[in-house]
């Protein structure tokens, strides 16, 4: 059943963590920051912070349903979209960096979900651009917390600042990912999806895209940041529960 206020949303980010911890499964790390995103959303909503707080309320629940959706058709083999079952199983290999997997949800969440989520909150009758003060001021929300996890990476993970340091300039989607660029995206295909006379085509060939793009995130084309991530990757820790009470912490 889907989540209906935000409450129930962080009660089962808290189930997947705990269900995906207790399988040493990389598939816990995005659930963390997406789970300090809603609070942090929750506590903007409290603090009077948008333009329109109930409807930032109704977005927070339809935009966490997508993920909480595609992670439950994923237990019960039943479809979903290519960008999230290009993230899970990711995860499942287990050979990425942290901060990859991370990558690969705020891919499919923000590139895919977040535009279908605004188009339904503001409904076939509403205006969008009523709500891109709101739009922008999530991803800030969202941007910020990405730079807190980042910062908690380096004690798991001694060698990951070697990606900034190294990686800067290059075109691979791993070190050239940036927040502004999926918002801008998100944004575009928003307006696209809420004026198409066929939303599910619109979707599928989203989906298409952005599942293209989670692949670039996992493959490296330079020979030195695919030595990078591999020693990168070598010296990060593996036990997962660890990783997970870095992550949680504020």
């Amino acid at each position: 059943m889907a989540a209906k206020t935000i409450d129930e949303v962080i009660a089962r980010l808290d189930n997947i963590i705990e269900v995906e911890c207790a399988n040493n499964s990389c598939m816990a790390y995005f659930p963390i920051l997406y789970r300090k995103v809603t609070v942090r959303i929750k506590e903007g909503i409290r603090n009077n912070e948008f333009e329109n707080n109930p409807r930032m309320e109704k977005l927070d629940v339809l935009f966490a349903n997508r993920y909480i959706a595609a992670y439950e058709c994923l237990g019960n083999n039943q479809p979903f979209t290519k960008s999230w079952k290009n993230a899970f199983e990711a995860a499942k290999t287990g050979k990425l960096l942290i901060m990859q997997h991370l990558l690969l949800g705020i891919n499919a969440h923000i590139n895919l979900d977040l535009g279908i989520a605004v188009a339904e909150t503001i409904g076939d009758d509403g205006e969008l651009l009523d709500f891109e003060n709101d739009f922008n001021k999530i991803n800030e929300i969202l941007g910020s917390m990405i730079a807190n996890v980042e910062a908690k990476i380096i004690s798991v993970s001694p060698l990951f600042g070697l990606l900034d340091r190294f990686g800067k300039g290059r075109e691979d989607k791993l070190v050239s990912f940036s927040i502004n660029v999926a918002r801008d995206g998100a944004w575009l295909f928003a307006n696209q999806y809420h004026i198409s006379p066929n939303k599910a085509d619109e979707l599928n060939s989203r989906d298409t895209i952005i599942a293209k793009l989670a692949e670039k995130l996992i493959t490296q084309k330079s020979w030195l940041l695919k030595y990078l991530v591999k020693t990168i990757y070598f010296f990060e820790k593996k036990d997962v529960p660890q990783i997970v009470a870095v992550l949680k912490k504020d």
